[in-house]
């Protein structure tokens, strides 16, 4: 297998989403736990994206 990015960018993507998702529903709920969890994940999606973007360039 090749060391591409395109796994990474496949989990930062659906970790984005999960994060979007746990962020909205702390928001309706105000629930600030369940907010934090949400901006927790989509951070940890974002690295994994830079991260991807890294592995594609080399």
């Amino acid at each position: 297998m090749t060391n591409n990015g395109l796994g990474d960018k496949v989990k930062a993507g659906v970790n984005k989403a999960k994060g979007e998702i746990k962020d909205q529903i702390g928001n309706a709920k105000n629930d600030p736990a369940l907010q934090a969890e949400g901006k927790a994940d989509k951070a940890k999606g974002a690295v994994q994206d830079k991260i991807g973007d890294m592995k594609n360039k080399h």
